[in-house]
């Protein structure tokens, strides 16, 4: 199945133009993350596999593109305010945020769900962020986030829906095509849809992009199935990095017409794709990162005939013992 984008999508929708110039902003800033080859065991025996190790990113995930992105935009147009920035974040994106705002010497303003796992809120402080702790879910900490912005006046980096944020997470595919032979197909981790909408963006007609959700968190997949963005009751192992309780307006815009597989995986697969990956490779991701591996290792997804098949690996902080 080919990528095709909707004609008529709505003024949201993010396209490959806004990925490149993205590109062209943070060329130098966020690393160029390196990609990997190998293959893995499935019911259909071993297949080629491209891993984007992309957790090598500075802060630990692909978020650090986005706000770096936001960030560099807004002080190369001379709008970037003196409260500096502020954003809600289960962990992943605060930490991008804080990065990208202490290269240009920037106050930020971090809030995390009381929920936030306690390695990523001690990276924040690591990185000079001061921390608000706030409700139990990502839909509190955002609406205290924006009541922040607006009393304060600070930039706020919506963690997923935010055009320059999911512009500056596509550059992972404009990355990927450079070192794959043929089409692509991605497997890509979902919680608001900023990365999946992305690479959407950027992909080409040719390649194919699958999103995969925990069955508790399946924020696209239960909008696609309704017709309509709703809003989800999070129930996953996976809710600390992919917890989103509703998808982006981008993310819808971006996806709802197009060919995106999505598939739904269950959190006992989580765990297994995550141990296969320590155990395979010494690699270490969050349980997040790992949905994206199971679609794989079960067989629903294999390579195109003449192409590549890429398992985007977004995101590692988390610690050892969590395995």
């Amino acid at each position: 199945m080919t990528l095709t984008a909707d004609n008529n999508a709505g003024p949201l929708a993010i396209e490959r133009s806004d990925v490149e110039a993205a590109r062209t902003r943070i060329a130098g800033l966020a690393r160029r993350t390196p990609t990997f080859r190998t293959a893995v065991p499935t019911p259909h025996g071993e297949v080629p596999v491209l891993f984007k190790l992309e957790y090598l990113q500075h802060g630990g995930s692909f978020k650090v593109r986005g706000s770096l992105n936001a960030v560099e935009r807004a002080v190369a147009d001379g709008t970037m305010p003196d409260a500096g920035v502020v954003i809600a974040s289960g962990g992943n994106a605060a930490i991008g945020g804080a990065w990208a705002a202490r290269r240009r010497g920037l106050t930020c303003t971090v809030v995390v769900p009381e929920t936030a796992p306690e390695a990523k809120v001690k990276a924040l402080g690591e990185l000079g962020a001061t921390v608000h702790k706030v409700g139990d879910r990502y839909a509190l900490a955002a609406a205290a986030a924006a009541d922040i912005a607006r009393s304060s006046g600070a930039l706020e980096l919506h963690a997923y829906d935010l055009p320059d944020i999911v512009s500056g997470a596509g550059t992972i595919a404009l990355e990927i095509e450079d070192d794959a032979s043929g089409p692509i197909t991605y497997c890509v981790a979902v919680g608001g849809g900023g990365l999946v909408s992305g690479i959407v963006a950027a992909a080409r007609p040719e390649d194919q992009v699958v999103a995969v959700e925990p069955t508790g968190a399946a924020t696209l997949r239960t909008s696609l199935d309704a017709g309509r963005p709703i809003d989800i009751e999070v129930n996953s192992i996976a809710g600390d990095s992919l917890g989103a309780t509703r998808i982006g307006a981008i993310a819808w815009e971006t996806l709802h017409e197009s060919s995106v597989n999505s598939v739904v995986v269950d959190d006992d697969s989580i765990r297994q794709a995550r141990a296969f990956l320590w155990r395979e490779f010494r690699i270490l991701v969050e349980l997040g990162t790992a949905a994206a591996m199971v679609p794989v290792l079960n067989g629903t997804v294999t390579p195109p005939s003449d192409g590549e098949l890429c398992v985007v690996l977004c995101g590692a902080n988390t610690h050892p013992t969590d395995l």
